[in-house]
C-alpha cells in the first residue's frame, strides 16, 4: 500500500521481500562514494538493514526511507523518505536511486513528494539535509527543494564533513 503517490512514482515501506533490490541499490558505485558503505552483499544483509534500518524507523519514528517504483512498470528504481539520526535535533531526507534512473526527475519527484509529506502530514516545521560535499547534482536537488545551505557538519558515523541544509515551514 502506497505511502506516497505522485505522478510517475509509488512510495511505500519496505520489506524484507525487497532485500534483492536493497543489496543492488546499495552497492551501486555512486551510493558507495557518496552515501557510504552500509556493508550489505547478500540478502541477509539486506534483510538485516531493513529491519535495523527502515522498518525500525517506522515503528519508532512514524516515518523512514520508503522503496520508490515506476508507477508504469511497477519496477524499483530507488529510495526516498526521511530519518531521525540520534545525534541531530531534525529530522532529515535522504534518498538514492539507480544509477540506471539519473537524469529522469525522479529523484526531485519523489524528494519533494517526501518534503510535502513531511510538512504537511507530520507536522515537521524542520527539515534537514546532509550531503557529500563533492555531490553536485544532490546539492542541486536540495537546492531546487529549497534547502538553505548552513555550512559543514559532522555527522556520527561518517568520517567526512557533510554540507548541511535546512528547510523550515512557512510560519
Amino acid at each position: 500500500m502506497p505511502i506516497l503517490e505522485t505522478e510517475r512514482l509509488l512510495l511505500r515501506e519496505f520489506r524484507l521481500d525487497d532485500a534483492k533490490f536493497i543489496v543492488e541499490l546499495l552497492n551501486e558505485e555512486t551510493f558507495l562514494r557518496y552515501i557510504g558503505d552500509k556493508g550489505v552483499r547478500n540478502l541477509s544483509d539486506a534483510e538485516s538493514y531493513l529491519v535495523t534500518g527502515p522498518i525500525a524507523s517506522y515503528a519508532t519514528n512514524g516515518f523512514g526511507l520508503y522503496h520508490v517504483a515506476e508507477k508504469s512498470r511497477g519496477k524499483a528504481i530507488g529510495m526516498c523518505g526521511l530519518l531521525k539520526r540520534l545525534d541531530q535535533p531534525y529530522p532529515d531526507i535522504g534518498y538514492a536511486f539507480l544509477s540506471s534512473q539519473a537524469l529522469n526527475g525522479f529523484a526531485i519527484e519523489a524528494a519533494r513528494a517526501v518534503m510535502r509529506f513531511g510538512q504537511d502530514a507530520l507536522r515537521l516545521n524542520t527539515i534537514d539535509a546532509f550531503v557529500n560535499p563533492d555531490n553536485v547534482r544532490s546539492i542541486r536537488l536540495l537546492e531546487k527543494l529549497g534547502l538553505v545551505y548552513l555550512g559543514a557538519t559532522q555527522l556520527d558515523g561518517i568520517p567526512r564533513d557533510q554540507s548541511h541544509f535546512r528547510a523550515e515551514a512557512p510560519a
